[in-house]
């Protein structure tokens, strides 16, 4: 371990958004709390797509019984489950980032639509867990809660909104990051990760990466890591978005990452990934996923990330 320079202090401040390292097209919003889709008797436009993780169960609850139920590469599931109106899938480690597995129900009463097919994404960070499902127009009581879910979501917006405009309105530079209690004795510690490990197919080959853990006032903390990437692809390869995944597949929230240039076929590039953790949190040893959307652009993914 060493201690981090103030001028390299100044990188961490940075944007993120969350999508799938080899998934080569945008990957659908994960919605928190309870997923609702409305069915009609008309063929949907598009199917819907539904976020999984490997070993997390997710439940789909529908509005009548269903008679059987069709799952692509069922083999790759630990479990499915029906009981009446419920399914309940729980993804095996077969299952990889981006990867679609499509699952068809057929419901018992034949009433249109007489069946429902679903993509399940396998998503880097994020799964829903519980998804109702309706043919019929929702209950007042089930309309309630999604407005209180887009309710407290947007309350998250705003507190979000909020901390980011105190902080650029704060004393910039240096001196921001002494007035505001990061930068004293105990400064920013960092260690060069030799350990790392990749996955087969990366488009991208790790030359270099530091991590960084920063203690601040009252507990507060952050830690970042900084990878140095060649672009081994034959596209640019533009970074839209990260996740560090523990152990127990646990993903930690609020990744920002900066820079979002992209990186040239041939070409080296810098990103740093960075989130709040106290100096309690953020121990063990992580996954860092990187990916971009562009068709071919694939991404990177190294086992072994550790903070000082």
């Amino acid at each position: 371990m060493f201690a981090l320079s103030s001028t390299a202090l100044l990188g961490l401040t940075l944007l993120a958004s969350p999508t799938d390292a080899t998934e080569q097209v945008p990957l659908p919003t994960c919605e928190v709390g309870t997923r609702y889709i409305e069915l009609t008797a008309d063929a949907p436009s598009k199917t819907p797509e539904v976020c999984i993780r490997p070993d997390l169960t997710i439940t789909l609850l529908f509005d009548a019984k269903l008679a059987r139920v069709e799952v692509e590469g069922r083999e790759r599931f630990r479990r499915v489950k029906v009981v009446d109106d419920t399914l309940v899938l729980v993804a095996s480690e077969a299952l990889h980032d981006g990867e679609r597995v499509r699952v068809t129900v057929y419901f018992e009463d034949g009433a249109a639509p007489t069946s429902a097919t679903f993509m399940l994404v396998v998503h880097p960070s994020q799964a829903e867990r519980q998804v109702e499902v309706s043919r019929h127009e929702r209950t007042l009581a089930s309309l309630r809660q999604g407005e209180q879910q887009a309710r407290a979501d947007v309350q998250q917006c705003r507190e979000e909104k909020a901390r980011l405009q105190a902080e650029c309105s704060r004393q910039v530079g240096l001196t921001g990051l002494i007035e505001s209690g990061w930068l004293d004795e105990k400064d920013i510690v960092a260690k060069v990760l030799k350990k790392l490990t990749q996955h087969p197919g990366d488009s991208l080959v790790m030359r270099r990466a530091i991590s960084y853990r920063a203690v601040g006032p009252e507990g507060q903390g952050r830690v970042a890591v900084k990878v140095e990437l060649l672009n081994t692809g034959t596209v640019a390869w533009t970074p839209t978005g990260a996740a560090l995944v523990g152990a127990k597949r646990e993903a930690l929230t609020g990744l920002t990452m900066w820079p979002l240039d992209p990186i040239t076929p041939g070409k080296y590039g810098s990103i740093t990934v960075e989130m709040d953790a106290a100096e309690s949190e953020a121990r063990g040893t992580f996954t860092l996923k990187l990916w971009a959307e562009e068709a071919g652009a694939g991404g990177v993914n190294l086992d072994g990330v550790t903070f000082p």
